[in-house]
């Protein structure tokens, strides 16, 4: 590796990574503020116990959803206040640090009609995709505007959230609102590339990969853009393209796909 260079930098693609057994172990993961001393919600509890009907002794994972987790046990004296348990997760080890993947990979996709848009969000989140941005494009059929935008964007972020800890993601994605496509170098530090049928191959010098909507992308977006990738030889739906841009992406970023170079 040269020096001072990260690893997982661009040019530093590993072997495969294989999950944590503990994470994998787990019977459930939930998200709390401080995963020392886990404190869970009433959604949380009663997720826990009512649906998944855990029991004491079993491995529950408390995470921050920024990468810290530690292992906990159910408590025998889970009790409730009405709107939270203080006692139902007790830390059962240390707590482990996961770093962060490099590069960062962004998604961004021009959302569609229905419950796809939701479908997108968890398939990236299971993934492994660091941000997850809605676009907002010339030729969008669906438009998320004002408050409409706000509470679509927070209804994907509780999709996220759901994704990773069905996933055992300690890291939960940020789902950023409603943009456009001259909002992402401010908000990803990288120019985004777009996907267009025929364009090169997908590789971790541009992380940030935006994908369009049925009907594809106008000149001037075409033209703001100095490189397109290609996700294959057929004509993708808009959804398909952008978890097959994160798959491609994270894939090589684990070492799961090798790049040709």
């Amino acid at each position: 590796m040269p020096p001072g260079e990260e690893p997982g930098a661009a040019s530093d693609v590993g072997s495969p990574q294989a999950p944590d057994p503990v994470l994998v172990a787990a019977s459930a993961l939930v998200f709390v503020p401080d995963p020392s001393a886990p404190e869970l919600g009433e959604a949380d509890h009663h997720h826990l116990v009512d649906v998944l009907r855990l029991v004491p002794g079993e491995l529950v994972i408390a995470a921050d959803g920024d990468g810290r987790w530690v292992p906990c046990r159910m408590s025998g004296s889970a009790g409730r206040d009405g709107t939270a348990s203080t006692a139902l997760l007790v830390p059962d080890g240390p707590a482990v640090e996961v770093p962060r993947a490099r590069p960062a990979v962004t998604v961004a996709f021009a959302p569609t009609k229905g419950s796809r848009p939701e479908w997108v969000v968890q398939k990236l989140t299971e993934l492994g995709v660091d941000r997850i941005v809605p676009l907002q494009t010339a030729r969008s059929v669906v438009r998320w505007d004002g408050e409409r935008g706000r509470r679509a964007v927070e209804r994907l972020r509780r999709v996220a959230q759901e994704a990773a800890a069905q996933c055992r993601q300690v890291r939960l994605p940020e789902v950023a609102p409603v943009s456009r496509l001259s909002d992402l170098v401010a908000l990803c530090g990288d120019p985004p590339v777009l996907a267009v049928p025929g364009g090169g191959r997908p590789t971790l010098a541009h992380p940030v990969l935006a994908v369009g909507p049925e009907g594809g992308w106008d000149e001037v977006e075409r033209s703001a853009s100095g490189a397109a990738v290609g996700l294959g030889p057929t004509v993708l739906r808009a959804e398909t393209a952008a978890v097959v841009a994160g798959a491609l992406l994270c894939g090589i970023r684990s070492g799961l796909v090798n790049p040709v170079a």
